[in-house]
Parts: C-alpha cells; sequence; structure tokens
C-alpha cells in the first residue's frame, strides 16, 4: 500500500488489540489530536474505553476489516500474537506500521534468533526442535540446564519450561504440547534490560535509556533508571544492534528489544514490535513517552525528545490487584495508572511510576 503523507490532526488511526497497550495509545493519539478506531473481538476491551471508537469483531473476517480500513488513515497493533494474515490483508488496503515483515519475523522464535544473528547479534545458543528426539539431540548440544520456548505465542513466561537435566526433556516436550519450539542455553548474566527506539518513516530514529528490568515468576515487576553500570557500559552496542534491526525491517514505531547484561556484552533476548511495558516510565519519566513517539512514527511527524525529566525512575508494575493504589494517590512525584480490568491472579491490572527529581 502506498504510503501517505504526513497524517494531520483529525486523522483515524486504526488499533488492531483491545488491551492497555491500545488503551495508552489512544490516550497519546488524542493528546495530539488524532481519532482512534480499535478492533477487538474481546469482550473486555480496556483500549475501548480510551478510543474514540471501537469495533468487536473477529480479525478474520474479510468484510469488518474492509469496513475497518476504510475508516483508518493508518493502522497498527498493540500486541504480536495476532495472526500475520489479517494485518498482511489490511496491509493490501491501508499503511499497517510496523509492516507485516516485522511482525512475522518477531513471531517466530527461530527466526528471530536467524534474524538477529545475521546482523551481528550475540544470542543464547539455540536450536530449532520439532521432536522429543531433537529435542534430546539438541540438549547433548547445548547442555543443560535449558529453557524450551514454543516457537510461537506466548509472553509474560507463557509457553515456557525449564529444563533441569536431560531426563527431563520427555515432561518438558509435552508441557510444551509436542509443538515445534526452540530450546536455549541458559545465559549467565548480571541484568536484564531493554532498548526502546522510535523509527520514523525517513529513516530517522530516537531511543531510551535503557531501563534495569526485574521479572517474578516471568512477569515484568519492576523498571528502573538510571540501570547499574554492567548496563550502561552495553548501552551503545545494544542501542547499535536495535538501529541495525529496525532499519533491515525498514521498522516505523516504536521497536522493543530485551537482552541480557552478559559478560561478554549484550545478550539478544527477543523483539517486540510495539510499545513495551518495559518503556511505562516513559510517559512521566521522559520528556515525549514511548506512546506518544510511535504515534508521531505512524503519523509521519518528527520524532519527539527521550530525555529523562527526573535522576531516578521506577516504574512497578501492579500484578493481580491494585496494590496500595491509595497511597500512590498521596505521594509525592508519584503516578498511578489503573487499565480497568477485571481482576485476575497473575494479570497486569495498573502500574506505578516514581519519579525523583
Amino acid at each position: 500500500m502506498p504510503e501517505r503523507a504526513l497524517l494531520e490532526p483529525g486523522a483515524t488511526i486504526g488499533i488492531l488489540g483491545g488491551g492497555q497497550l491500545g488503551r495508552m495509545l489512544a490516550a497519546a493519539a488524542a493528546q495530539l489530536g488524532y481519532r482512534t478506531l480499535v478492533l477487538a473481538p474481546d469482550e473486555e476491551s480496556v483500549a475501548a474505553q480510551t478510543a474514540s471508537s471501537f469495533i468487536r469483531a473477529d480479525y478474520h473476517n474479510h468484510i469488518v476489516l474492509d469496513d475497518f480500513a476504510a475508516s483508518c488513515d493508518v493502522v497498527t497493533y498493540e500486541f504480536e500474537n495476532i495472526a500475520l494474515a489479517p494485518v498482511s490483508y489490511l496491509a493490501t488496503k491501508v499503511p499497517v506500521h510496523p509492516n507485516p515483515g516485522a511482525l512475522g519475523v518477531a513471531q517466530d522464535r527461530a527466526n528471530e534468533k536467524r534474524f538477529v544473528g545475521g546482523l551481528g547479534g550475540r544470542t543464547a545458543p539455540w536450536r530449532r526442535v520439532e521432536s522429543l528426539a531433537e529435542l534430546e539431540a539438541a540438549l547433548a548440544a547445548i547442555g543443560t540446564p535449558a529453557i524450551l520456548k514454543t516457537l510461537t505465542l506466548g509472553y509474560d513466561g507463557k509457553g515456557q519450561v525449564r529444563i533441569a537435566d536431560p531426563g527431563a526433556a520427555a515432561d518438558a516436550w509435552a508441557a510444551v504440547g509436542g509443538r515445534a519450539a526452540i530450546v536455549e542455553g541458559l545465559v549467565d548474566f548480571a541484568h536484564e534490560f531493554s532498548i526502546l527506539l522510535a523509527r520514523g518513516a525517513d529513516g530517522a530514529m530516537v531511543s531510551y535509556a535503557p531501563p534495569h528490568n526485574e521479572h517474578e515468576q516471568g512477569i515484568l515487576k519492576r523498571s528502573t533508571l538510571p540501570a547499574p553500570p554492567q548496563v550502561a557500559a552495553l548501552w551503545t552496542e545494544a542501542a547499535a544492534l536495535t538501529g541495525r534491526i529496525a532499519d533491515r525491517l525498514d521498522y516505523v514505531g516504536v521497536l522493543a528489544c530485551e537482552y541480557f547484561a552478559g559478560a561478554d556484552g549484550p545478550v539478544f533476548n527477543e523483539m517486540a514490535p510495539r510499545v513495551h511495558n518495559s518503556g511505562h516510565w516513559t510517559i512521566e519519566g521522559a520528556r515525549t513517552s514511548q506512546f506518544e513517539n510511535h504515534i508521531r512514527a505512524i503519523c509521519g511527524l518528527p520524532l519527539g525528545d527521550t530525555g529523562l525529566t527526573a535522576s531516578r525512575v521506577v516504574m512497578e508494575n501492579l500484578i493481580g490487584d491494585l496494590g496500595d493504589w491509595r497511597g500512590a494517590l498521596g505521594a509525592h512525584d508519584t503516578h498511578l495508572h489503573l487499565y480497568g480490568k477485571s481482576r485476575r491472579a497473575g494479570r497486569k491490572m495498573g502500574h506505578v511510576t516514581r519519579l525523583e527529581r
């Protein structure tokens, strides 16, 4: 689909997906004067609460997709587990950012590792496996402990099984449903961090300072800036690799790449072709949030300043419940974001960002 010129305020941005990322994208779009139309099949769509309009429908209905495309000037998506086919179909009708090619790479863990390795990125040792026999052979080559990950789908620790020793291979294979997967050797690392980068259609790029990310049970719990010295020392190399990824994919929008701080340099873990949980701190902690920069990028606007607004920033997820939300409202330089979701164990209900000037 040919690119359209810079989108003037008043244009409509289509958002595929009804979660909290879509919710915050819609809020950022409204701030810049754009309308948003969310398409999602979910009965509960928290993105619909902030969007201009909402269509509840299946992503695979071409009649719905045709109407959706006709109502939008540009389309984006808020999660990468959407099927590639409807995104590719929409791209024949209306500009879609990030492009379907980027989504295709990110959806397949083997393709993703191969792609990044081809750009000179450092990854954990890995093998693609399609049977228990292949898994056992891969473990013999890579060693244990290791992690078995489904080839597609899975986030926040889902679709992953740790293998402590070769004797646990059969149970791990059964746990992922005997589906195609990759097995990775464990990486010795000091910290986890991420690089968030925004790229415009003209190739201009800006990136944010890397947050130090801490996980609990595979779910991001906390992002802190500035990151420890071990992470700061790897910032330039990790940001350069993320930039090469974005350039090679002809990427438009915000791209998040997660890394381990290894002894020999940054070790690429995975990419997310969208705004990212580890960038929520940017709403108050950066001069331009990741959500605003994503909207700027896909609408052809100049990218915003990514500098910090405070000497220290801490973002904590509220997982499963709302935590001490009343206390957060009364604390100095503390910003509460609740997503309007029904409560459920392990579910991201909101986040709190604390600034130290």
